[in-house]
């Protein structure tokens, strides 16, 4: 009877003792993932615990997964930004170079009847006001310098660049008639042979119709 109790009491005990190491076990994995999931916001690389598995042997499972790589954010190219040389020269806006240079028989004249006659009527061939670009402007032959023509004419307009806007029907071939608000600096002007600069737009776009632009 004695050998019974005493083989019971040994089993009870063999259980409680399995038990308390299964407990043991358990806890002392969850204490592992709870650790480890602090270390991993801390030091934010740290893998993170995916699951706690308790085998049938009574030890505890513990899987690991590799954190997942933040997405990286596609950024767009930036648009490129042309650049122009700080001696760059502009006109209406716009950056212009020169183009060609040509010799050319220069004269002058005046708004008023004395230089237009009946045509002094206070426009242009391009049907803009005399008073365009400061009343700096410049009449040629289409044929060798199509309206808007971007010119600087030595002596003319402090060397600033003028247009072509206007024509006459004693200027042809490589001639030039430079507008000046009174008759009188338009005689003071003469008759000179200069060499005038041609400059075109250097932002590779389109040159505006003239007859438009105001």
């Amino acid at each position: 009877m004695n050998l019974i109790k005493d083989s019971t009491l040994d089993l009870f005990q063999s259980r409680r003792a399995a038990r308390g190491l299964e407990v043991a076990a358990f806890t002392a994995g969850a204490s592992i993932v709870v650790l480890s999931a602090i270390l991993a916001k801390e030091a934010g690389s740290a893998p993170i615990l995916a699951a706690v598995e308790s085998s049938e042997s009574g030890m505890t499972n513990v899987a690991f997964t590799p954190e997942a790589p933040a997405p990286q954010l596609e950024l767009e190219p930036e648009a490129s930004v042309e650049t122009f040389a700080p001696d760059t020269r502009w006109f209406n806006g716009r950056p212009i170079r020169p183009a060609r240079t040509i010799e050319m028989l220069v004269t002058a004249y005046s708004p008023d009847a004395a230089s237009c006659g009946e045509f002094a009527d206070g426009q242009t061939a391009t049907l803009h006001g005399v008073n365009t670009n400061a009343g700096q402007l410049v009449a040629a032959d289409t044929r060798v310098l199509p309206f808007g023509s971007m010119l600087t004419i030595e002596g003319y307009a402090s060397d600033e660049v003028v247009p072509v806007l206007d024509r006459g029907g004693a200027i042809k071939g490589n001639r030039l008639d430079l507008l000046f608000p009174t008759h009188e600096q338009a005689l003071a002007w003469g008759v000179q042979r200069v060499e005038v600069v041609v400059w075109e737009y250097a932002d590779g776009k389109p040159a505006p119709n003239p007859r438009r632009v105001r």
